[in-house]
């Protein structure tokens, strides 16, 4: 990665324009968000009794909304000086306001968001470094997983303190295998063997050509990005491990998206067009046979009586590679010290033993230390995701890259969609989207 100081200025100039030709379009949407009043710049930080007070922004719209909910209830209620207020909203209008609403002075004071994505902000000069934090003994940041910590840096500093850390499982229904004459303790291991079941588990009974059920619940936009690390198993992805040159090109690259799109468009093994909340309906309604998702969803699955299993996702031909999530939460580089000090309180509560076994046993997460995974006791699957066979196959995709949410959003996704609609072979559609990915590289 060659990130410049120059360009990164610059951007950041671009985007302080931005902000105050719409002040008053942020204001709006702002006030009618419920933060006024309790921003990082210059307003009100501390209630009537002189807590202060932290607007804390996040996607977890989920099941696991309400674990974290607790953790914050807990630190609340812990101490009389500081006082932590959820601002919940889906993660792709979070996205979309964070950068009109971090430097104004009614934005949020603490903001959760994909680590993968952190670079694109603090590019902008939106989000403050964190390395004190993690200096700072008192908060104890060596008993962290180390790749959750390391996601969130980018150009040698540290902008993040992890939410969670948990690679992506497969879920398969246990009773459509059944059904299907498969195996049920047996779940696909390999890509190969994924496709020969394709068959059996995508059913169109009434021969309409559109199956009552699918083999598996792909999406292909707004979702964690599942197909990009498909790209993986056969050796490809979308740059470099250094962040600084397109591989969507490269023939492993276009041998991966050949067998998937493929499999989607030829043998009918998903839907076109799901969105992530959509794949997880298919998979919750017994819709679709497997789903690849994180550990978010397993209350949701339970709550629906599913009969589901969870295994390592099937390897491809060359890797085994596994995508890991990990959401971690920044401070607004125009945050008062006394702002950032509270927020670093509410960090390294998270992050303790206590805050995350109570996270764990009601999201279904591993922890974010390892120190306390035999006290997590109220939620199996804990254990299950945080397995040292998955965890030692864990990937994040393209840590510290800015131009990585871009990327996907206006690169990746719209290719991925031209794709599965036969607008193009798979080679001509991501060739043109490799010099794509290039250009945003070399801004």
């Amino acid at each position: 990665m060659t990130t410049q100081h120059g360009p990164r200025v610059a951007r950041r100039g671009r985007a302080r324009i931005l902000l105050e030709t719409t002040a008053g379009l942020a204001l709006v949407g702002l006030t009618i968000a419920g933060c006024a009043g309790q921003g990082a710049g210059g307003g009100d930080d501390t209630d009537a009794d002189g807590k202060i007070v932290l607007d804390f922004w996040n996607g977890f719209t989920g099941p696991d909304g309400p674990a974290l909910q607790q953790v914050v209830d807990d630190f609340n209620a812990s101490q009389d000086n500081i006082e932590v207020k959820t601002n919940i909203m889906p993660w792709d209008t979070l996205y979309q306001k964070v950068l009109t609403s971090v430097a104004s002075d009614g934005g949020p004071d603490i903001i959760a968001m994909s680590a993968s994505r952190i670079p694109q902000f603090a590019d902008e000069g939106l989000f403050m470094p964190v390395d004190d934090y993690y200096e700072n003994a008192d908060n104890d940041s060596a008993a962290l997983a180390e790749a959750a910590v390391e996601a969130s840096i980018y150009d040698g500093q540290n902008y993040g303190v992890p939410v969670n850390y948990a690679p992506m499982m497969m879920y398969y229904n246990k009773d459509l295998f059944t059904a299907a004459g498969l195996d049920p303790e047996a779940p696909p291991a390999t890509w190969d063997e994924f496709a020969a079941m394709v068959p059996q588990l995508s059913k169109d009974e009434n021969g309409d050509g559109k199956p009552e059920q699918y083999a598996i619940a792909l999406a292909d936009h707004e979702t964690v990005p599942i197909f990009p690390s498909l790209l993986w198993g056969t050796g490809g992805g979308i740059v470099s491990e250094d962040g600084s040159t397109s591989t969507l090109g490269d023939p492993e690259t276009i041998e991966a998206l050949e067998f998937w799109v493929s499999l989607v468009t030829e043998q009918q093994a998903s839907p076109i067009g799901l969105s992530g909340a959509d794949a997880d309906k298919l998979f919750q309604t017994g819709k679709a046979a497997i789903e690849i998702v994180g550990p978010w969803m397993t209350t949701g699955f339970d709550e629906a009586g599913l009969n589901y299993g969870l295994a390592k996702p099937f390897a491809g031909p060359s890797d085994d590679a596994v995508l890991a999530d990990v959401v971690s939460m920044g401070v607004p580089s125009n945050a008062s010290e006394d702002v950032k000090n509270a927020a670093y309180e509410f960090f390294a509560f998270w992050n303790s033993p206590e805050g995350q076994i109570t996270w764990a046993n009601g999201s279904g997460f591993p922890p974010t230390r390892a120190d306390v995974a035999d006290q997590v006791t109220e939620s199996p699957y804990p254990a299950i995701f945080g397995a040292p066979d998955v965890a030692d196959s864990a990937r994040v995709l393209m840590p510290g890259i800015a131009a990585g949410g871009p990327i996907l959003e206006t690169v990746f996704t719209p290719a991925l969609q031209r794709a599965l609609n036969g607008e193009g072979t798979v080679a001509d559609i991501f060739s043109e989207a490799s010099a794509q990915v290039q250009a945003e590289l070399d801004k």
